[in-house]
């Protein structure tokens, strides 16, 4: 009997855990194959703490092909899906293009950073997405500190040591509070240089930061932000960053070198160019069964999504409610849409996804977080202790909750290294710059 081709578009938490949850159910049954520009699955909720110095960056991530023994994993993007063919077209970053051919795809592409067309934003701005761009912002924050501490031009000093982020989410509020922490920490080793100096900026457009935790936990965290002179700035949107000059719609003008983009994300765009249907916002459109489904219903034989990339119905809120694009959710969903797959090739009917939120957590820094869990609001020491709990037990393989765990008992012993690795970006310099004297 041949087996069963599954193409998996996405090696995120949906994709590795669909093909860990269906290879042991199915067995020789299927043939998985994952695409995916990076080798490796990224766990998102531990990025500020690997920008901070917390967490050896290697051990944010997942190696693929190590996890997931027999699984053909092909590194590159996808840039054409044509259900109607079976067919996935793939730009390898080998200079190759590949044509894919399936049997069942599963969407799991998750979601991109999405940008407005602010002056200034494409040439200075970073996002905060993959384990690159953490390593980077470390390097970036203790650069800047490091060179406003060999200058004496005050003004320079003042816009090397300003860092504006803008979206107060999740995202946004952890890396502007983890690398906070970082650089203030950092300014032991720089006696020339006052812990005033240093100017962190929030920028949201909404009249709260996150959100998702309620107002009374939003508007803690705003106070204990605050109240490390950190700037948070509501209703307010970045209008422009041109050359470093910072505009604010509230008319403030200052100048900054470094601007963060957590401001949101949107499902892949190739989601939405292909022939599956989708949603108002790009997202595949799917069943609680994770199957792609037309508007009114019909299911796309061959298809399924899960994720951030996929327009789920969250069954435990009721009618019209969407699951949130949350890790929680990704990976139970990615565990039933395997097991689904599977029961589905075997003749057996799929189930529904249900699941009750358990809640939020939000760490704020060395020893200091929020949550909220099971209706259970947690501050300070014990929410940060329950942030690393929860995503410690999260996070995929012994392996990398070993090493994790190794990390966080080192830094009981050891202050954190807070040494800038900048010239990674451009290894070569030094080498051109001896053979050019």
């Amino acid at each position: 009997m041949t087996a069963t081709r599954v193409l998996i578009l996405g090696g995120g938490y949906v994709g590795l855990y669909t093909a860990l949850t269906l290879k042991k159910k199915a067995g020789n049954h299927v043939d998985i194959t994952i695409v995916d520009r990076r080798p490796y699955m990224t766990y998102q909720p531990f990025l500020p703490e690997a920008a901070a110095g917390s967490i050896e960056p290697r051990h944010v991530v997942v190696p693929l092909r190590r996890e997931l023994p027999g699984v053909r994993v092909v590194q590159g993007k996808v840039t054409e899906i044509a259900h109607a063919e079976k067919r996935v077209r793939v730009d390898t970053d080998f200079g190759a293009t590949q044509d894919l051919e399936y049997d069942e795809v599963v969407i799991a592409l998750g979601a991109i950073p999405r940008t407005l067309p602010i002056p200034g934003l494409n040439e200075i701005g970073v996002g905060f997405k993959w384990v690159e761009d953490a390593i980077s912002l470390r390097n970036t924050i203790l650069g800047r500190i490091a060179r406003a501490a060999s200058t004496d031009d005050p003004h320079l000093r003042r816009r090397l040591l300003t860092f504006v982020f803008v979206g107060g989410g999740f995202a946004g509020i952890e890396a502007f509070a983890e690398t906070e922490d970082m650089a203030r920490a950092a300014l032991r080793n720089y006696p020339e240089l006052r812990p005033a100096d240093l100017r962190f900026v929030m920028v949201e457009a909404a009249t709260r930061i996150l959100p998702e935790m309620g107002e009374e936990m939003g508007g803690y965290t705003l106070e204990v932000l605050r109240g490390r002179g950190m700037e948070i700035y509501l209703a307010t949107r970045l209008e422009s960053c041109e050359d470093g000059r910072i505009k604010l719609s509230d008319g403030q003008e200052f100048d900054a070198d470094t601007v963060v983009w957590t401001a949101g994300v949107k499902p892949n765009p190739v989601i939405a160019e292909s022939d599956l249907p989708t949603g108002p916002r790009g997202h595949a459109n799917a069943l609680p069964t994770l199957q792609i489904a037309t508007e009114d219903g019909e299911v796309v034989e061959g298809a399924w999504a899960a994720g951030d990339c996929a327009q789920v119905p969250d069954l435990a809120k009721g009618e019209g409610a969407w699951c949130a694009p949350s890790a929680q959710h990704a990976v139970r969903q990615a565990r039933l849409l395997g097991a689904n797959i599977a029961a589905h090739l075997g003749g057996r009917p799929v189930k529904e996804y249900k699941h009750e939120h358990l809640g939020t957590v939000a760490s704020l820094g060395l020893n200091k977080g929020v949550a909220q869990i099971m209706g259970v609001k947690l501050r300070g020491w014990p929410a940060w202790f329950m942030h690393r709990t929860y995503h410690m037990a999260q996070i995929p393989s012994f392996n990398r909750k070993a090493r994790v765990v190794m990390d966080w008992t080192t830094a009981l012993f050891f202050r954190r290294d807070l040494v800038s690795m900048g010239r990674l970006h451009d290894p070569r310099r030094a080498f051109k710059e001896a053979a050019e004297s």
